[in-house]
């Protein structure tokens, strides 16, 4: 039986080389997750092309908002076998989702967040399954007191590092939680990629696509990774991670996450 991939944000540059290496495996069905319909058929068919695998599919959710993440959990059918996390965004200039909650947390912080709560039941039915969290060593400054820069000046680096700390501290969480469901959960920094992201954020990236979805990739599927859980990853091995102790912290980051 084929497993099930869910990808989001597959229309970035890493995400798409993610659901490229993955679909190259005939004994994954890969299902993308992305915004923008037209974007996302057109990934799903060029990726369903160049690998010859046909169980190439997409499915249309902005990640900064709960109730897209919940109308396609509620329409799931089957297991997940692994969950990657990837979609990111860092807006030069404050924006707000509709509900009012800042983009970038929304978006990089509790679309993690939702789409491990809405679809853990898919995940508990697919054990062992592993959620990888696709995060960044450009991480820090988190400011659980005013995390949507409602009270501060709003500074796209800083969101972003802060929301990247979370997302390490989010996979400590989880992985406590779910060690006896047969789910790991694990964070990776994909590398420096060219891309609208780093772009964003004022980088160029010196590194292609392609090298940037090795440790994602690595990280979902590799037997070394097997039962390996809460831990985070770069250059294909574990790292230590500084966020990772801070109980506290990570408790407290949790229920902020929770409370939307």
């Amino acid at each position: 039986m084929k497993k099930n991939v869910l990808i989001t944000g597959a229309t970035g540059a890493i995400a798409k080389a993610v659901a490229r290496i993955m679909a190259g495996n005939p004994a994954y069905r890969v299902v993308l997750v992305a915004r923008d319909q037209e974007k996302a058929e057109y990934v799903a068919r060029q990726i369903s092309e160049e690998s010859g695998n046909p169980d190439i599919s997409y499915l249309i959710a902005d990640l900064s908002r709960k109730q897209d993440i919940q109308s396609i959990a509620g329409n799931w059918r089957g297991p997940v076998h692994i969950l990657m996390n990837i979609a990111g965004v860092t807006p030069r200039q404050r924006l707000e989702t509709p509900e009012g909650i800042e983009m970038q947390w929304a978006t990089n912080v509790l679309g993690y967040f939702w789409m491990i709560r809405y679809f853990l039941p898919f995940l508990k039915n697919g054990a062992p399954s592993r959620i990888v969290n696709v995060a960044s060593y450009w991480a820090g400054n988190l400011d659980l007191n005013d995390p949507e820069f409602k009270s501060k000046p709003y500074d796209n680096h800083t969101a972003y590092r802060q929301s990247k700390q979370a997302d390490r501290m989010l996979t400590v969480a989880f992985a406590e939680i779910l060690k006896k469901e047969g789910i790991t959960v694990n964070a990776c920094h994909p590398g420096d990629v060219h891309s609208r992201l780093s772009h964003d954020l004022g980088f160029g990236g010196h590194e292609t696509p392609e090298e940037g979805a090795a440790t994602p990739v690595w990280s979902a599927t590799s037997p070394e990774v097997e039962g390996i859980t809460g831990k985070y990853f770069e250059h294909l091995r574990e790292t230590s991670c500084q966020f990772s102790t801070d109980h506290d912290s990570i408790e407290q980051l949790y229920e902020v996450c929770n409370s939307y």
